[in-house]
């Protein structure tokens, strides 16, 4: 788990990079890079309110994935207050 600022989604990561998205930290900030398509879903999914997952790593790799997950909570006393 990574706590961060701020995050910063870039959709102009290409599909022949290898990568399905690529996630790295930024000063105190969090920079996601994915693909067109993925930033469309994920578009709709903060349009319906929706959770949404985004796998980082390599496409051809079996190894372990990140995760950069996007949650709608209800309680909002775990949320950070800063």
């Amino acid at each position: 788990v990574t706590g961060a600022s701020f995050v910063v989604f870039n959709g102009a990561l290409k599909t022949s990079s290898g990568f399905l998205a690529k996630s790295s930290i930024v000063e105190d900030g969090l920079m996601v890079q994915i693909t067109r398509e993925t930033m469309e879903s994920l578009r709709q999914a903060l349009r319906d309110k929706k959770d949404f997952r985004i796998t980082c790593g390599k496409m051809d790799s079996g190894d372990v994935k990140e995760y950069v997950d996007i949650c709608w909570v209800e309680n909002e006393e775990k949320t950070n207050k800063g």
